[in-house]
């Protein structure tokens, strides 16, 4: 089995709905005063959630214990199929079929041994669903621009490296993709100073500083893959809003007009996470998707993230191969 599922799964399996245990802990402070949410923080349990509700579960957050005990089932026997032999030629399993596609990571890589009781991720609307997307959205999605306006996950053409998406090409996953977890690495490393907070997020390697001294905002011409974060602390909730996108940080069809606010706070030993997602050219209102993190004992490894530089290459020259075939 996977080295920190083993280091992990007890402590993930105890954290549950982490907000409703230890409220009345005092929330550790920094030798400045500020809250201290320095750490390693995983997200793996959120795995076993849906992004989006379910319909037959409506406004309900939680899983009855019947519900959850199902949920703990599948998740066995997921991980179970993910640590079964394979032939590493032929990708042909023994329990579960086949490996997936070419570019597939070994199934054992997968962290997918944690379950959380929550019903969905999404937590606003009180459906758990993300909002209708405005004429604007539903026209770019028509014409490409969903969660990948381009790369091998829409089917490119291939015809330059930017038809590749920035995560394929192991720039970013952008925000606030980057906070949600993906089949491995779903965990993120905190630090502080005086005025500023640092979030390494350990798939892809990104690092992102936050500042929390009251400056101004950066002028509306300074823009990236990040944007821009302002900090502020209410009470022991570390707020930031965060604006300033490219027109390339894509995320769910949105682009340079995405507007967030995040929300992080430490509840007993872990850290409950919160993002409002506001773009009125992408959905008719805002949305808040959440997650509860729970400590990762083992800390980050590196993520070195290059192999894009080769697929790329391949992926580009068997695109024009394609292209010269009778």
């Amino acid at each position: 089995m996977n080295t920190r599922v083993l280091a992990t799964l007890g402590v993930l399996s105890a954290v549950g709905l982490i907000l409703q245990a230890q409220q009345s802990a005092p929330t550790p402070r920094t030798s400045w005063g500020d809250p201290d949410l320095q750490g390693t923080w995983t997200s793996q349990a959120e795995l076993s959630v849906p992004f989006e509700r379910p319909p037959e579960f409506g406004e309900r957050r939680v899983l009855t214990d019947e519900e959850f005990a199902v949920r703990r089932a599948q998740v066995d026997r997921q991980l179970e199929a993910d640590n079964a032999e394979f032939d590493v030629e032929t990708a042909d399993r023994s329990t579960a079929g086949q490996v997936g596609s070419a570019t597939s990571p070994p199934p054992h890589w997968l962290e997918r041994g944690f379950v959380s009781r929550r019903t969905s991720l999404v937590i606003d609307p009180p459906d758990g669903r993300v909002p209708a997307l405005t004429t604007e959205g539903e026209r770019r999605a028509q014409t490409g621009g969903g969660t990948f306006v381009n790369g091998s996950f829409n089917n490119a053409a291939f015809n330059s490296p930017k038809d590749l998406s920035l995560w394929e090409r192991c720039i970013t996953r952008g925000l606030p993709a980057a906070m949600f977890p993906t089949v491995y690495n779903a965990n993120v490393a905190i630090v502080q100073g005086p005025g500023v907070v640092a979030i390494t997020y350990e798939m892809i390697h990104d690092t992102r500083v936050i500042t929390t001294d009251g400056g101004p905002p950066l002028a509306a011409a300074i823009r990236g893959y990040f944007g821009s974060s302002r900090g502020r602390w209410e009470g022991d909730t570390l707020v930031v809003d965060v604006g300033n996108f490219s027109d390339q940080a894509l995320y769910r069809g949105s682009r340079d007009t995405l507007q967030l606010t995040e929300r992080f706070t430490r509840v007993g030993d872990a850290l409950h996470y919160e993002v409002t997602v506001e773009d009125p050219h992408t959905w008719t209102k805002p949305w808040t998707a959440a997650l509860e993190l729970a400590p990762q004992p083992e800390g980050l490894f590196e993520y070195a993230c290059h192999e894009g530089n080769n697929s790329m290459r391949n992926i580009l020259s068997a695109a024009r191969a394609a292209e010269r075939r009778p």
